[in-house]
């Protein structure tokens, strides 16, 4: 086995315990690292016996951490994870294939997370109202305060960001004093058992979070119908997504679905930085992110000075081993997404769209890809791909960006390059997108903001350390004669 094998059993030992007292071991899923195939650790296949035991485990025992108590276990998780930085970002691009840079990245934000959820623990979150505004009221007040749900929530995470998609939803569970069951990806699951165990040891009860991986085929639609579950948590695809809305029925739920994120570049914009803002958009963690810019927009008196500087910021990046320090762009998943990638880029070749960079594929390597003169009905750009691809759309005037941007199923986030004050404003108006970012990425916020889609991207509730607090936590009403 080569250097980088992770022994198996070494990150999950813990989570396994606590999710259930019956694990059947004998049922396991390999856990195999893209860039060579080779397979790094077994976890097990969980059962519908050992999912409902997780259920109850977290059903029996009610939380009774302070606000403070919940502060410290946060902080002090956050202090474990900036200590182990390079282990956890060591199996982060094991499992997953990113590169070092951005798996490091990602454990970064993981420590933000942990910080805002740490403090809005401690925040008083209730409202006063005076009952005595009108001449129908009285002399009383009304009150409000904020309580953990009565059941469990059950959360499901993909595999593009092993870490920080799995803490945006524990950390803000923790914080509010509930109890999750969360099932990662079962091709990067890992990085959650490491987070358990870190949790654990940073004070952590148990009960309040188990890990659970399996066969979804086997055990997703108990998750979402079990009776001791409140509240759906789901990041993923569209179509998943669109699912668990008809099978989770009378549930909550909070679905952070796909993206088809434009740059729209106009021509009074800065074309080195929307250029740099481009391929850092459409590359960073392979593509493999919702946010990451899908299409490229760009007024066709300055399409060719972008594109020019386009192909050669990906010619300058490193695409290889995510092992490699000095490589900026790893793997994505797997070899049957790899082969995706190239054919709806060749597929768009077929039908006119000019090849300027990349479009090599070996096993889950595949190179980032510059394509100009995209059609936006063609699939690489109609339709979300989920991997480092560059098209670019060239349009005449505001009005067709705009109906172009709008011209897909998706409605998640944006960023727009331009210095006018009236292209602004009319962009934040206009676009069918739940956020807008002027000369930044569309994937640009903080851990703390609202952040989430309409469309086939969501519902319109929004994730981030404030949101879901809100989420997960039911308000109750009352008043005193005082």
């Amino acid at each position: 086995m080569s250097q980088a094998t992770l022994k198996p059993g070494t990150v999950h030992h813990e989570a396994l315990r606590i999710a259930g007292e019956k694990i059947h071991r004998e049922r396991t899923i390999e856990v195999c690292y893209p860039y060579t195939g080779e397979v790094i650790a077994t976890v097990p296949k969980a059962t519908l016996d050992d999912l409902r035991l997780a259920f109850r485990i977290a059903r029996d025992y009610k939380p009774t951490l302070t606000r403070y108590e919940r502060y410290k276990i946060l902080m002090r998780a956050g202090e474990i994870i900036a200590s182990r930085l390079d282990e956890i970002s060591r199996v982060i691009t094991l499992e997953s294939g990113l590169s070092r840079k951005d798996s490091l990245y990602e454990v970064g934000r993981a420590s933000d997370v942990l910080l805002f959820a740490a403090n809005q623990a401690l925040v008083d979150d209730g409202q006063v109202f005076s009952c005595d505004l009108t001449h129908h009221g009285k002399s009383r007040k009304v009150y409000t305060l904020r309580e953990p749900l009565q059941g469990v929530i059950t959360a499901i995470t993909p595999f593009n960001h092993p870490l920080n998609q799995v803490i945006h939803k524990v950390a803000p569970s923790i914080a509010t004093n509930n109890r999750m069951v969360l099932k990662p990806s079962e091709k990067t699951p890992l990085t959650a058992f490491l987070l358990a165990d870190i949790l654990y040891e940073a004070g952590l009860p148990p009960p309040m979070l188990s890990v659970v991986t399996g066969d979804p085929r086997e055990i997703a639609d108990e998750m979402l119908t079990h009776a001791d579950v409140d509240l759906v948590t789901f990041t993923g695809g569209v179509a998943i997504g669109k699912y668990i809305a008809g099978k989770a029925v009378y549930k909550r739920q909070i679905l952070e679905l796909g993206g088809n994120d434009p740059i729209i570049v106009m021509d009074d914009a800065d074309i080195e930085e929307a250029a740099t803002l481009a391929a850092s958009g459409s590359y960073k963690n392979s593509g493999q992110r919702c946010t990451a810019i899908k299409r490229m927009l760009v007024q066709e008196s300055v399409a060719d000075r972008f594109v020019e500087l386009l192909v050669e910021k990906t010619r300058a990046l490193k695409h290889g081993d995510p092992m490699d320090p000095a490589t900026d762009v790893g793997t994505v998943i797997d070899e049957a997404a790899a082969q995706q990638f190239e054919a709806v880029v060749n597929q768009a070749i077929a039908a006119g769209a000019r090849l300027l960079h990349g479009n090599v594929r070996n096993g889950a390597s595949y190179s980032p890809t510059v394509l100009d003169r995209v059609d936006p009905e063609m699939t690489v750009a109609k339709h979300e791909t989920f991997g480092p691809v560059s098209p670019v759309i060239r349009f005449k005037t505001i009005e067709d960006a705009i109906r172009i941007s709008n011209g897909t199923a998706y409605g998640l986030s944006s960023s727009v390059c331009t210095n006018r004050l009236d292209h602004i404003t009319r962009f934040i108006r206009e676009l069918n997108v739940g956020s807008v970012n002027v000369r930044e990425v569309p994937g640009y916020r903080l851990e703390l903001t609202p952040f989430g889609g309409i469309k086939d991207s969501g519902l319109g509730y929004k994730e981030g350390v404030l949101e879901a607090i809100k989420s997960f936590t039911n308000t109750k009403t009352y008043s005193l004669p005082w």
